[in-house]
């Protein structure tokens, strides 16, 4: 019970303090979106600038922890894929949308705060280490699966620009690469510079927790119950489980096996209806996931903190 007032409950009162805020029209739906283009596109980029540029390489990318984190996400989606056709009848399209819901985890705005909380800030090398790939991972995963789909029959060419298009419009991305181009090169960041970012990046996660919440609103929950159920257990059950399977064959540090844990057993992250949104596919599976797995995370990350020994 400790934990869940100490760790898990803060982050989802800020969120609810978004909810509510937008639910009784205390701060405009037009602010919230605001504030999320600032967090996505500038807060949160600057955030995993600096914790890239500024990482070990040689000491936090653990093979055992990417390989089986990775490999667990990747089960989850083809799953997801697998039940969205066979379970429920949904066409191809459809499918890997879903997919997509049972793949991206929210390692960002709910996996950093309730490690930070749970273990303290030295505890986040592993998360970043598996947000250092997670959005070009995920995006290149869905966006060629979704391409290939879409585009049976057409030229490889014309998937490949469609996957590689998407994929360096994403801040996300644009933004890890260029902190492992400092890292990787060396390059000198000047203090006032690197200064500057800290202010901005200070304000990423609560501001996105914020916006996270105000964003929930406008989506509720309606009709698709099954297949929603689905994504949540995989999302929730399956996928911190599979995780917990692979790591403990690969002897994975301790330290870097809770962030996995941690960061495979968030809810999907709003990113899932981001991609549903740019095909115009499942919106409404990925958007009411977001909302009900969201609330149902506050128990189920409760009892991976227990199971891990962080309670």
């Amino acid at each position: 019970m400790q934990t869940l007032l100490d760790v898990i409950l803060p982050v989802f009162l800020v969120i609810g303090f978004g909810y509510v805020a937008v639910w009784r029209k205390l701060f405009p739906v037009e602010g919230i979106d605001g504030v999320m283009r600032f967090t996505q596109n500038f807060a949160i980029p600057c955030l995993l600038f600096q914790a890239i540029a500024k990482l070990d390489l040689n000491s936090s990318f653990d093979p055992g922890l990417l390989g089986s984190y990775y490999m667990a996400a990747t089960i989850c989606f083809t799953l997801g894929m697998i039940g969205a056709r066979y379970l429920f009848n949904r066409d191809w399209e459809d499918c890997v949308a879903i997919g997509f819901c049972c793949l991206f985890s929210n390692s960002v705005l709910l996996g950093l705060p309730i490690t930070e909380r749970a273990y303290g800030a030295d505890a986040l090398v592993g998360n970043f280490a598996i947000t250092a790939i997670h959005s070009p991972f995920c995006y290149g995963l869905g966006i060629t699966v979704m391409e290939i789909t879409r585009n049976r029959g057409q030229s490889p060419m014309v998937m490949i620009r469609a996957v590689l298009r998407a994929m360096f419009r994403n801040a996300l991305v644009l933004a890890i690469g260029l902190g492992f181009i400092v890292n990787l090169s060396g390059i000198w960041v000047p203090d006032v510079v690197d200064d500057a970012l800290t202010l901005i990046a200070r304000a990423a996660l609560p501001a996105a927790l914020f916006a996270l919440g105000g964003v929930l609103v406008q989506y509720r929950p309606e009709g698709d119950s099954r297949v929603i159920a689905m994504v949540c257990c995989v999302t929730l059950l399956l996928h911190p489980a599979l995780f917990w399977l692979f790591g403990s064959a690969q002897n994975v540090p301790v330290d870097f096996f809770r962030s996995g844990v941690l960061t495979a057993a968030m809810a999907p992250g709003f990113n899932t209806y981001i991609f549903a949104n740019m095909y115009g596919r499942a919106k409404r599976v990925a958007a009411s996931s977001v909302l009900i797995a969201t609330g149902l995370s506050v128990f189920s990350v409760w009892v991976w903190l227990i199971l891990l020994g962080g309670a």
